[in-house]
């Protein structure tokens, strides 16, 4: 995951309870991911999530496949 990808995604303990995020909002990584999977693209989870970006969406794929290869990145606060 590149560093530019690595800061969109954040924890705040007080935001969604801590779980990861896209950076100025409330969609944790794991809406993204499951939208993903159900087969929605870009454009069809960026209507359904307005807040979120082309970049956001991606740097949870990215955020997610490095889960997947069991990397571990610190996520800022």
């Amino acid at each position: 995951m590149t560093d530019q990808r690595a800061d969109l995604i954040v924890t705040d303990p007080d935001v969604v309870h801590g779980h990861a995020r896209v950076r100025g909002t409330r969609i944790p990584v794991s809406v993204i991911l499951d939208c993903l999977a159900a087969g929605l693209s870009e454009d069809e989870i960026l209507r359904q999530y307005p807040t979120s970006t082309v970049e956001g969406v991606r740097a949870a794929a990215a955020y997610g496949a490095a889960l997947a290869r069991e990397e571990i990145h610190p996520l800022p606060a």
